[in-house]
């Protein structure tokens, strides 16, 4: 089998064999295949698309090029979580606690951060001696003791990814739903979870910025899984709007504090409340109305909440920040940023936002960036609100304020007023399964 042939063959717009793609993720995965050659084949997939079938097994070769966790220590169905990202979003650090509460276990591998701000693990990591670096066997223990830890991915997980995605990176390949699905698709299959819900984001502070291709990543997705023998159902929710009121890394972990103490903002805790409902409903507690509900007392009796300081105690951080956020790292200076003008807030688009709260600190522009824990963005008003000429619309925390200025510059581009208010949009958009 030469590489060249299977360049051409989809170069032609014909159908890979299971065979050929098998041999192209192995010699991608231990260099006998140059880069020269997998960027061809990339970019003849990005232009020419690969069918349901081909999708599957890029998928699973790709899972097969490393280790494959083994979460059969751990009873019962365990349920698996991802999404696309967004601005805002803190979901696995309240949805998580909401699961885990009504017995059914999260094994969550999670990952940090580029661009906005901090992934999960960076967020957590904010919590004062918070360990996100576990073993295996103790991540499979602490599931087992408590239901519920989320921890860095460890072992050789998905190797072929790491590759092709810096391949895709750099050739302008990025921007291909199967090679974005299979991405995805194979650290959640290696994670080694029975169920997986994935919360597929679009709009503005998105990757996916249309409803029309966030559906067609979301079916490719829900695919692989059925495919892939693993109960998969996509939830696509609107993100041209912040999810909740703070933005960076404590500041999360504040509001998802305040989420499970029942005072959080309505659009995070309906969306956790939705997505949580789904990860309970795959792992064959009820109907989803049924779940829902069951979602909802958690944070009425308190018991999500305590699955949280259950969940920081087991890993090593001080779980007095559920009752004290103020134990939280918080930014030396803060700065208001006020309306231009009267009316309504029509918009706060939220990749400029997210590009803000990173000019502050908050997230990375390169690997190599460091995280400030405590700096960020407070909303203090969202789309539909009106607002007074000179009243505060966002509150600013960095550590430098020379760090300020260009914030404020994309605040400018961010922030939208009009004279009529805008109309709603749900934030659950659609439901693929």
């Amino acid at each position: 089998m030469r590489m060249v042939d299977i360049i051409i063959k989809k170069k032609e717009g014909l159908k890979l064999s299971k065979e050929e793609i098998e041999f192209f993720v192995k010699g991608v995965t231990d260099g006998s295949i140059p880069d020269y050659q997998a960027s061809a084949l990339l970019m003849a997939i990005c232009l020419r698309g690969m069918d349901k079938e081909e999708t599957l097994n890029l998928t699973l070769a790709m899972v097969a090029s490393g280790d494959c966790i083994d979460l059969s220590p751990i009873p019962k169905i365990k349920v698996d979580k991802h999404s696309t990202g967004g601005v805002g979003d803190k979901t696995t650090m309240i949805l998580g606690p909401m699961v885990a509460a009504l017995d059914i276990p999260v094994a969550k591998m999670s990952g940090r951060g580029l661009g906005h701000t901090g992934g999960t693990i960076d967020k957590l990591e904010s919590i004062p001696g918070f360990n996100t670096e576990l073993s295996q066997e103790e991540f499979i223990r602490i599931v087992r003791d408590i239901g519920l830890a989320v921890a860095g991915q460890t072992g050789n997980l998905v190797p072929a990814d790491k590759k092709l995605y810096a391949l895709r990176d750099v050739t302008g390949t990025v921007e291909s739903i199967p090679l974005i699905s299979a991405s995805i698709m194979s650290k959640k299959l290696a994670a080694g979870a029975d169920a997986i819900v994935l919360d597929v984001k679009v709009g503005s502070g998105a990757f996916m910025k249309t409803v029309d291709d966030a559906q067609k990543l979301a079916k490719a997705m829900v695919e692989i899984g059925t495919g892939a023998k693993r109960k998969t159902v996509a939830i696509i929710t609107d993100m041209d709007r912040p999810l909740g009121k703070a933005i960076g890394n404590a500041l999360e972990v504040k509001e998802a504090i305040e989420v499970l103490s029942g005072h959080g903002p309505d659009d995070i805790t309906e969306v956790c409340i939705t997505l949580a409902a789904k990860m309970l409903e795959l792992a064959g507690v009820g109907d989803f109305e049924r779940c829902a509900e069951l979602a909802k007392g958690t944070i009425k009796d308190g018991s999500a909440l305590d699955k949280l300081r259950q969940m920081i105690k087991a890993q090593g951080g001080n779980e007095e920040v559920v009752n004290d956020t103020s134990l939280l790292p918080t930014a030396q200076y803060t700065a208001e940023y006020k309306a231009n003008s009267a009316g309504y807030i029509s918009a706060i688009i939220s990749d400029k936002l997210g590009m803000a709260s990173m000019l502050l600190g908050a997230g990375r522009a390169t690997k190599e960036s460091s995280i400030d824990p405590g700096a960020g963005i407070t909303l203090l008003k969202k789309p539909g609100d009106t607002v007074n000429a000179g009243e505060p619309i966002v509150i600013l925390h960095a550590n430098s304020q020379a760090l300020f200025e260009a914030s404020f510059k994309e605040l400018d581009e961010a922030v939208r007023i009009s004279v009529e208010k805008p109309s709603e949009t749900p934030l659950i958009i659609d439901i693929i399964q």
